[in-house]
């Protein structure tokens, strides 16, 4: 476990001055310029043929302000590309495109396939920075963790928690979601993690008991995992500092998709002029480049980023404590810790020792569960051993009793070190 005494999380203020060191060059004028004269091609195609109510749908949106919050305006280029390929997808294509692929002398359908593979490889850079940054970030909160039994634990928690997110993305695009719909419950979804954060780092709700379980964890992780997407808090620094260019690109990209989508939808009775064409192919090429640029640049940002500053670059301190309990089991007694379990899916896990002395102590341990109508199950099989580590996942629920057996000595007592808890599942909201 790495030590945070004499640590704070990172403050607005010093992100202000790490961030002076990492200035963002200014994207190319070719952004501006190459949006404004699409915007002038959908205002013709829009003049041409009235607007169906998706189309409606997508306009609002270019009319409307991108997120503020960086993430989320990831989210939604990714998810623009994503409706971009689709559109440039052959089997997408306007009937008569895919019959005859020239416009004048201009072979249409080599220019529209290139212009596919360019936004398929900005796709994959794009979901390689968002997977990096999140298990980079996940992994280093978990250097702070106790590295114990409970570390274990988060992790399975966190697997199984994205396994259960992976499952809805996947029953959704069964029952024919589409692209819009699929990053609407992947954002949700986002948001839900953010919020069990949030939970976490305040102790509220469900995460009383987690919070309980995690005594030992440095309250200043609490506090940075509380804290850190505050409206307010040191994430708007960087809002402040890379969010224009990166909203820019989120309305060039928003841009380039609705008129796609308008010329498809009119294509047979209005053929894409050469000027379009190539507008089209410029925009595409700076588009790609600049956003993967600002991607690589905000992956080097986030790579050297701190979690936690010195106390005394703010004037702060901060405390650890210990959560192992101790007790004496006197010869011929036992000790027992009872647990009442409320969910299936929960984790019973324990950690414990012996105190040794010169001569070589052992302790008896097993698991009980005893059910409503007070029917007992031995869990976890009796054995002797001086120490011990481990956990399991509850099929049921009910009383579950951890027994060290000490009845069998006639003079030793046993000075055992030990902590125990019963962590519920991370429950998904229930769906209104």
């Amino acid at each position: 476990m790495a030590s945070t005494e004499g640590l704070v999380p990172i403050t607005r203020a010093y992100l202000s001055s790490y961030y002076d060191k990492y200035p963002l060059v200014p994207l190319s004028d070719d952004v501006s310029t190459l949006s404004s004269q699409i915007h002038s091609f959908i205002a013709d195609l829009k003049a041409h043929t009235p607007l169906t109510q998706a189309e409606s749908l997508v306009v609002d949106e270019v009319d409307q302000e991108p997120p503020h919050k960086i993430d989320a305006n990831m989210w939604k280029n990714r998810e623009h590309i994503e409706e971009i390929i689709f559109l440039l997808d052959r089997p997408n294509w306007p009937a008569t495109l895919q019959q005859q692929s020239k416009s004048g002398d201009v072979e249409l359908a080599p220019i529209f396939d290139q212009l596919k593979v360019k936004f398929e490889s900005t796709l994959k850079t794009l979901e390689y920075f968002q997977s990096k940054n999140a298990n980079s970030v996940f992994n280093t909160v978990m250097t702070y963790m106790p590295q114990d039994f409970r570390g274990t634990l988060i992790r399975q928690q966190r697997e199984r928690s994205e396994r259960t997110k992976q499952a809805e993305i996947d029953a959704l695009i069964k029952s024919g979601g589409s692209i819009r719909d699929r990053y609407a419950l992947l954002w949700k979804q986002q948001m839900e993690r953010r919020r069990q954060l949030a939970q976490l780092g305040s102790a509220t709700g469900v995460y009383k008991t987690l919070v309980k379980y995690l005594v030992g964890v440095p309250q200043v992780l609490l506090d940075f995992i509380r804290q850190i997407n505050d409206d307010d808090g040191p994430m708007e620094e960087q809002r402040q500092r890379y969010g224009p260019p990166l909203y820019s690109l989120t309305k060039m990209v928003l841009t380039i998709r609705l008129f796609l989508h308008l010329m498809w939808t009119r294509f047979d009775d209005r053929k894409m002029t050469e000027n379009e064409l190539a507008t089209l192919e410029q925009a595409v090429d700076i588009y790609t480049s600049e956003f993967e640029r600002f991607i690589k640049f905000m992956g080097e940002v986030f790579a050297n980023s701190p979690f936690f500053i010195s106390a005394d670059e703010v004037g702060a301190t901060d405390s650890r404590t210990d959560d192992f309990k101790e007790i004496s089991i006197p010869a011929g007694k036992n000790h027992e810790v009872v647990l009442s379990v409320d969910s299936i899916n929960s984790y019973i896990a324990w950690d414990f020792s012996l105190e040794q002395s010169k001569v070589k102590m052992d302790v008896g341990f097993s698991l009980e569960y005893t059910n409503s109508s007070g029917e007992k199950t031995l869990m976890l099989p009796y054995r002797r051993c001086d120490s011990d580590q481990g956990n399991f996942c509850t099929v049921l629920a009910g009383t579950y009793k951890l027994i060290w057996d000490n009845s069998y000595s006639t003079f030793f007592r046993k000075t055992l070190h030990y902590k125990v808890d019963c962590i519920p599942p991370v429950v998904e909201p229930a769906q209104e």
